[in-house]
């Protein structure tokens, strides 16, 4: 069983930038994809972006693509979002994954982290 723990969120202004890390310990993921999804108030958790085992392979959401940068050290079983010109809009709960299958996380899930855009 894998354990994941999100850290890295809090209140930022609009236009400001968070990085997110995401260790994860338990059954190592191999040579699993990794991703970040988020969960914004009242919404559906959805997927914000993946990375393949090399690193080489990176996608992105439509929304957060050109404004977040995801990347992954498999020494440290961390992958990790870099967030820069955050919006309002990019407020919600911030959970990664270590088993994602297109742009679905199969991994159980941690207690994500929080992030926070004031206008």
């Amino acid at each position: 069983q894998v354990q994941l723990v999100e850290s890295g969120g809090g209140l930022v202004q609009a236009g400001g930038s968070l990085r997110l890390s995401c260790a994860a310990s338990g059954r190592t993921f191999g040579r699993n994809h990794m991703g970040w999804f988020r969960q914004g108030p009242g919404k559906e958790r959805e997927f914000v972006a993946g990375i393949d085992w090399s690193g080489t392979i990176r996608y992105y959401a439509d929304s957060v693509k050109g404004r977040f940068t995801i990347s992954r050290d498999n020494a440290k079983n961390t992958v990790y979002l870099q967030m820069n010109g955050l919006k309002p809009e990019d407020t919600a709960v911030y959970y990664c994954n270590t088993d994602v299958i297109g742009r679905d996380g199969r991994s159980p899930w941690g207690q994500g982290t929080q992030v926070t855009v004031s206008s």
